[in-house]
C-alpha cells in the first residue's frame, strides 16, 4: 500500500514539472519591457467625442489631458516643444512650461483635441438643456449662468436646435499659472446651424437652413497635481 502511494505521488510530481515547463516555453518569462495592458480610457487612442458608443461609466465627462497625458518627459524638453502653439519666450510659452514642469505628461496637441470635444458637447448640451452634462464640465459660476439661461428659455416655451457642421479652428490664445491653478484660453471657430423656436414651433431666432460661422473664446482651468485629470470651463466670451 505504501509503495503504491509513493509511485502515485512520483507520477504527479513528474506531471507537474512537465506542465510548468510547457507553460514557461509557451508564455515566456517577464523581462521588464512588456507593454502595459490595453486601456480603453487612454487618450492615446482617440479623444472622447459626443455620441461615442464606448460604454464608459462616466460618459458625460470629457477627459482633457492632464495628470494622465501620454508624452514622455524627455520629449517635452526639446527647444521647440510648443511649436505651433506658442512663440518661444512669450508669456504663454512660459505658462505652458510651468504646466509641463508640474505635470511632465502635459500634451498641447492632445489638450486641444479634448477642448474641441468639450466645446461641441457643451454647446449641444446647452441647446437641449442637459444640465447633468453641463454640471460635469463647467465651473460652478459658469454652470449657474448656463442653467439660468436654460430655465428662462423653458419658461418662455422655447427650444433650441443646434447642428455642428464643423470646427474649423481651435487654437491656444493664452495661458497662465497662478499658484497651482493653470488656465488655458482657447479660441474656437466653428460652423453651426442654430435655430430657436417658440412653443408653436415658429422660428424666433436663427435659421434651420443657414450655416453661420461662430467664434468663441473659452477658458479652461485645472488644479495642477490634482488626481482629477479633467479641465473645467471657467469663462466664455464671444470672439471677433
Amino acid at each position: 500500500m505504501q509503495d503504491s502511494f509513493d509511485i502515485t505521488t512520483l507520477i504527479f510530481i513528474v506531471l507537474a514539472i512537465f506542465v510548468i515547463w510547457r507553460l514557461r516555453s509557451v508564455l515566456g518569462q517577464k523581462t521588464g519591457s512588456e507593454q502595459p495592458p490595453f486601456d480603453p480610457l487612454s487618450r492615446r487612442d482617440a479623444p472622447l467625442r459626443p455620441g461615442n458608443s464606448n460604454p464608459e461609466p462616466d460618459h458625460n465627462v470629457v477627459r482633457l489631458p492632464g495628470a494622465n497625458g501620454t508624452r514622455p518627459a524627455a520629449e517635452l524638453q526639446t527647444a521647440e516643444r510648443w511649436k505651433g502653439f506658442a512663440e518661444p519666450g512669450t508669456p504663454m510659452a512660459g505658462a505652458l512650461d510651468s504646466i509641463a514642469r508640474a505635470e511632465s505628461s502635459f500634451d498641447a496637441a492632445g489638450f486641444l483635441e479634448g477642448a474641441k470635444a468639450a466645446y461641441e458637447m457643451i454647446v449641444t448640451a446647452f441647446a437641449v438643456g442637459d444640465r447633468k452634462i453641463l454640471k460635469d464640465l463647467l465651473s460652478r459660476e459658469v454652470y449657474e449662468g448656463f442653467e439660468r439661461a436654460i430655465t428662462e428659455r423653458e419658461q418662455r416655451g422655447e427650444r433650441v436646435e443646434t447642428t455642428f457642421v464643423s470646427i474649423d479652428k481651435a487654437e491656444m490664445a493664452g495661458a497662465e499659472v497662478h499658484n497651482k491653478t493653470a488656465q488655458i484660453v482657447v479660441r474656437f471657430v466653428s460652423q453651426l446651424i442654430t435655430v430657436t423656436r417658440d412653443a408653436a414651433g415658429v422660428v424666433v431666432d436663427g435659421s434651420p437652413d443657414q450655416v453661420a460661422e461662430v467664434t468663441d473664446v473659452w477658458t479652461f482651468a485645472r488644479t495642477l497635481g490634482s488626481r482629477d485629470p479633467n479641465w473645467q470651463l471657467v469663462a466664455t466670451e464671444a470672439g471677433q
